[in-house]
């Protein structure tokens, strides 16, 4: 057994710890970037495949004690790293490193590359190339005073993209941060998904996924472990074929997703037909007061709205917040209402007490899910 580190963007790391739970894994917080657990390159493997909300799967090599770049370098050439790359592979450095002895991080990378490949050389005969690409072999040094560790990242590039998504349109949520947002809402995917204002529609296509039971990591087909020297395909394509879940035809509920401009619909059908999923969402070009929201078995209304992240943008965009509000209480009684959303200035015009202020990142921006319960009667406002 090994340690293993999955990695997550800020404040995602609670809905990580949950998916291992879901999927039989203990694990638990490591920090605000991750969840550490123990397990084998074939839980690595699994955990790749099935988590939707993470960055990076490593799996632990060593970890030891280095105070400088020589000691760095004696503790990684008498590693067997000849037994896990090929000679005649590519290998990549990622690093997180803070060490007195260390003014700039590409030497730490540069010195554990020519230790890894130096060792390669005198055994084999030959050395791998290496470079920037994150498209095969990868490792990731983390070095903090003297304590260091070498793991291979087993994901290579990250795993936050789930790879169906082949039309973006304007600034799309990365899915892992789409599938996060679902995660932490009250949703319990056997009630209607509504979201107007869908762009992309990766809310959309992340919920039916999840309510289909689909695993993200079905879509890709490469992965930082299938350039190992010890990748078991076999073994891959058992994992595959036990994660293989029959696409339904129709689902006992709705997943509506709309919005007014015709090119973003397309972009969320496209996309959606990537992921097998078109045929269980329903597409309409409109705004968004004009999102038929059904009446039986109310579930989850899901807004993604603009930020004003562009100066002179939030007057405009204050009208809109307030028409959420209203549509809310005008025409979702009975729904769980939720708004994502990087501006809380903007959040006050809903003109709705939210319930619920769940902290997310946006890429940088700081981002709240804000969420509403929309009662048959009148609600509190701010």
């Amino acid at each position: 057994m090994s340690r293993i580190i999955i990695s997550c963007a800020p404040r995602i790391s609670p809905y990580v710890l949950q998916e291992l739970e879901t999927l039989g894994y203990r694990g638990r917080t490591l920090n605000k970037l991750g969840v550490e657990m123990e397990g084998t390159m074939q839980d690595a493997m699994k955990l790749n495949l099935h988590l939707r909300c993470a960055s990076k799967v490593l799996l632990e090599v060593r970890s030891f004690s280095a105070t400088d770049p020589d000691a760095l370098y004696a503790e990684l050439s008498s590693i067997a790293w000849e037994r896990m790359i090929p000679s005649n592979g590519y290998l990549r450095i990622e690093s997180f490193v803070k060490n007195d002895t260390i003014l700039d991080t590409r030497f730490a990378n540069l010195k554990a590359k020519d230790a890894i490949v130096d060792r390669i050389q005198k055994t084999k005969g030959r050395r791998p190339d290496s470079g920037p690409s994150v498209d095969r072999t990868v490792l990731f040094l983390h070095w903090v005073e003297n304590d260091a560790g070498i793991y291979i990242n087993t994901s290579g590039d990250t795993i936050g993209k789930h790879g169906y998504r082949k039309v973006p349109f304007r600034a799309p949520m990365m899915e892992s941060l789409a599938a996060a947002t679902l995660l932490a809402s009250r949703w319990d995917k056997n009630s209607h998904f509504i979201n107007p204002m869908c762009g992309s529609g990766t809310l959309a296509i992340e919920a039916a996924l999840l309510a289909c039971h689909i695993a993200p990591g079905s879509f890709r087909t490469n992965y930082g472990f299938i350039h190992l020297r010890s990748y078991d395909e076999r073994l891959w394509k058992k994992l595959l074929n036990e994660a293989k879940n029959k696409v339904p035809e129709d689902l006992e509920f709705r997943i509506i997703a709309t919005d007014r401009d015709p090119r973003a619909i397309e972009a969320a059908k496209m996309n959606a037909e990537q992921a097998g999923v078109k045929h269980l969402i329903d597409f309409k070009v409109c705004d968004f007061r004009d999102t038929f929201i059904p009446r039986s078995n109310p579930g989850v209304i899901f807004f993604n709205p603009e930020y004003g992240e562009r100066l002179g943008e939030e007057k405009r965009l204050e009208g809109i917040y307030k028409s959420i509000g209203d549509f809310f209480k005008q025409h979702c009684k009975g729904y769980t209402g939720y708004i994502f959303t990087g501006n809380l200035d903007l959040a006050k015009h809903v003109g709705l007490k939210a319930k619920r202020r769940i902290e997310f990142f946006n890429a940088k921006i700081d981002a709240r899910l804000l969420e509403y319960e929309i009662y048959s009667g009148s609600k509190k406002r701010i």
